[in-house]
């Protein structure tokens, strides 16, 4: 039985694409695995340190997907009982987080999420069936 209703908070560079800030990384597998989380009713944020027109590139490359967002750099939910910036998640996806399974790639300079071994580790911790 999947964990429901779980608030996902993730990076969005070197995780959901690679690292090629300023600009829009390729992709590398994260659609399919976040679209599997959001129909076990989890809800995503993103949390990231982009911002004015280049957390709007982010914010549109989740609606290019037809990932809907919950929240962007903040849990709406969390305004009701803490004042504190820090966004509260059941769970955080970012590349920079220790544990986080990395892909290694010839000519791409930064390691990034591997999204295979995210989704068998959201499995074996009951996030997906």
């Amino acid at each position: 039985m999947a964990i429901h209703k779980a608030f996902i908070a993730v990076d969005f560079d070197g995780t959901m694409v690679t690292h090629d800030y300023p600009d829009i990384g390729s992709d590398i597998g994260a659609v399919p695995v976040l679209r599997e989380l959001l129909d076990n009713g989890c809800r995503l944020i993103l949390y990231t340190i982009r911002s004015g027109k280049l957390l709007d590139d982010a914010v549109a490359w989740f609606e290019r997907n037809g990932l809907p967002l919950y929240g962007i750099n903040e849990n709406p939910s969390q305004k009701g009982w803490s004042s504190s910036p820090k966004v509260f998640a059941d769970l955080y996806i970012d590349d920079s987080a220790l544990g986080c399974p990395l892909k290694f790639e010839d000519g791409v300079k930064r390691p990034f999420v591997n999204w295979t071994k995210v989704r068998q580790q959201l499995v074996a911790d009951g996030f997906l069936d």
